[in-house]
């Protein structure tokens, strides 16, 4: 079972690296791990995805309490949150293959942010299984270049 956890850190030199030491001391594996600034510039937010059942779960949710920097920690469940993960594609196209792929990309309301000769650079937001998906299709065109942001999270209400 994958979770999406939530940590509201201080914004200092070194949490990061402390935050993902204790998953890989503790032998947990990160999926993907996403951080950025908050409201408030004394704290970050770092969304956490991890692998492994509720006692995994547990067992990180007490080892990051432990941690000093740690001011709130959020197990996004199931239908309580909404997620948005960010792609950025680069794309192999000739005159054939151009306009199918401006036509998916309507479809999937992604945006073309870069037209060359021979590649479109394509962005693309929304929830991990529509990223996925656009991600499939694309391969049929040859994908240059793919990053993603992995998956942030917020509660619902």
């Amino acid at each position: 079972m994958r979770h999406t956890i939530s940590i509201l850190v201080e914004n200092r030199f070194g949490v990061l690296t402390r935050v993902s030491g204790m998953f890989s001391g503790r032998g947990f594996n990160i999926d993907t791990l996403n951080v950025g600034p908050t409201q408030d510039p004394k704290m970050s937010r770092m969304t956490v995805v991890v692998q492994g059942d509720d006692t995994v779960l547990e067992q990180v949710t007490k080892q990051l309490n432990k941690l000093v920097d740690v001011i709130d920690i959020t197990d996004f469940k199931e239908g309580g949150f909404v997620d948005r993960e960010l792609v950025l594609l680069k794309l192999k196209v000739d005159s054939k293959t151009r306009a199918e792929v401006i036509q998916i990309c309507e479809i999937f309301r992604a945006k073309i942010v870069d037209v060359q000769a021979d590649t479109l650079t394509v962005e693309l937001t929304g929830d991990e299984a529509k990223v996925a998906r656009f991600v499939k299709l694309m391969e049929n065109f040859g994908i240059l270049e793919l990053n993603r942001t992995g998956r942030i999270a917020m509660k619902l209400g």
